[in-house]
């Protein structure tokens, strides 16, 4: 029981650090537009004093910001889209957060009328989309990546037991690695040496229907778990295989070393 305490308090620290930081970093951002916007000068502040238009912007952008990102963190989650998501976060919070503007006008300027509210909503409103579109983009996942890998079991022993049969008794037991065409005859490539064997690559290519590898080639079929790497450049490919074979890949045979995952 204790220890599940302390993985629960752990737990809990992490998230309240994680959102600290969280909250730190929309504080700085929505300051920065406070700065930007202060010196701009939008909206006729630029007649006010520069130390009161830098002090105003701050205020209004780190108040209003904070409440537009809290309605945000509590209404926007149930918004997957992202840009839907902004759009709606910033539609509620711009009434609140004029009314914050409207406030610290009066408190800072002396102004109270509370006519220029309504006014003041298409001010606020734009300023408000941008700033929660920024801080999406701030806080945008990145588009998750997902790596592939090709697995390659062991064929089955007969599935290659025919053809290992026109081997000698030296290779007939050997890791198969590639088979290469020359006419009537093929070359056999396998860890223990390579021969030639009397037999019709269309004959071979029937007898390993069943094996893990693919052809390739017009003359050339390799043993998916020889392959090391594939390079493919301008239409045509080349493997390195086990060895330190290498084997070409043709434009027509490209297509299955890509389903593979190889390209």
């Amino acid at each position: 029981m204790r220890e599940r305490d302390g993985m629960g308090h752990r737990a809990k620290t992490i998230i309240g650090a994680k959102s600290a930081r969280r909250w730190a970093v929309d504080a700085v951002m929505l300051a920065a537009m406070g700065l930007l916007l202060g010196f701009l000068g939008p909206f006729d502040s630029d007649n006010a004093p520069l130390a009161s238009r830098y002090a105003y912007w701050m205020v209004c952008m780190l108040g209003g910001g904070l409440i537009a990102v809290a309605v945000d963190e509590s209404l926007g989650r149930c918004l997957p889209i992202l840009w839907r998501r902004v759009a709606v976060t910033s539609a509620l919070a711009t009434p609140l957060v004029t009314l914050f503007v409207v406030v610290t006008q009066h408190l800072m300027f002396a102004e109270q009328r509370w006519s220029i509210y309504l006014p003041l909503l298409w001010q606020v409103g734009p300023i408000m989309l941008a700033a929660m579109a920024v801080r999406a983009l701030v806080w945008r996942r990145p588009p998750t990546r997902v790596e592939t890998r090709t697995l390659v079991v062991p064929p089955l022993p007969e599935a290659e037991a025919a053809f290992r049969q026109r081997l000698s008794a030296k290779r007939r037991g050997a890791r198969l690695i590639a088979i290469e065409a020359h006419d009537h005859y093929l070359r056999v490539h396998t860890d223990a040496g390579s021969e030639l064997i009397t037999l019709r690559f269309a004959d071979a290519l029937d007898e390993l229907a069943r094996a893990h590898g693919w052809r390739v080639h017009r003359s050339w079929w390799v043993a998916a778990d020889a392959v090391q790497e594939v390079r493919w450049r301008r239409g045509t490919g080349e493997i390195r295989l086990i060895g330190g074979l290498t084997a070409p890949v043709s434009r027509t045979h490209g297509p299955v070393l890509k389903q593979a995952g190889w390209l």
